[in-house]
This record gives C-alpha cells, sequence and structure tokens, in this order.
C-alpha cells in the first residue's frame, strides 16, 4: 500500500501599501507565495506548483501575480525594512 497526496504550505513575504483594484483604496496588501508538494507517506518531496497572490486587507480581493513581479514587490518593501520577512508559513493539508 502507497499513501500519496499534496500539501500546500503559505508563505507570507511582505506587506505593501498599494492601491487595490477591486475597491480603489489605498490599503494594506499581502504579497503571499503559494506552494504545493508532492507527499509520500506524509513526507513533502518536490513541490508541484508555486503561484504568488496579493490580497488586499480591506475589501480582501485577491489577485495574481507572477513571480517576476512579486520579486519587485517584495524588493520594494524590504529597502524600506531591515530585509526580513513577515511570519512563518502555513500549511494546509489536502487528500
Amino acid at each position: 500500500m502507497i499513501i500519496f497526496g499534496t500539501k500546500g504550505y503559505l508563505y507570507q513575504l511582505a506587506i505593501l501599501t498599494l492601491v487595490c483594484g477591486q475597491c480603489g483604496n489605498p490599503a494594506a496588501h499581502t504579497l503571499r507565495k503559494r506552494v504545493t508538494k508532492f507527499t509520500l507517506f506524509f513526507v513533502p518531496l518536490f513541490p508541484i506548483s508555486t503561484k504568488y497572490l496579493t490580497q488586499c486587507t480591506f475589501c480582501g480581493a485577491e489577485q495574481k501575480v507572477t513571480g517576476e513581479q512579486a520579486e519587485q514587490l517584495q524588493s520594494q518593501s524590504t529597502s524600506g525594512t531591515s530585509g526580513r520577512t513577515h511570519g512563518q508559513p502555513q500549511q494546509h493539508d489536502r487528500f
């Protein structure tokens, strides 16, 4: 018997102040990285997909961004801070 599946990890990379495309308010947006990894016997082995997104803290709207855009946004946010990421990765199990 072989047990396999996927496990999702959510990393909060930065908190940015942007104008929301949905509600039009200048609000804090979280820049997140979502990684889905293949698991074998509950051990994560390799990433299957990586997605970047921003989420407005005012209205909750999410917008997908490319990896290059995420790097640019992250470098903009770390230029004003000490260069550290915010928070810890959150795990989400999927079977």
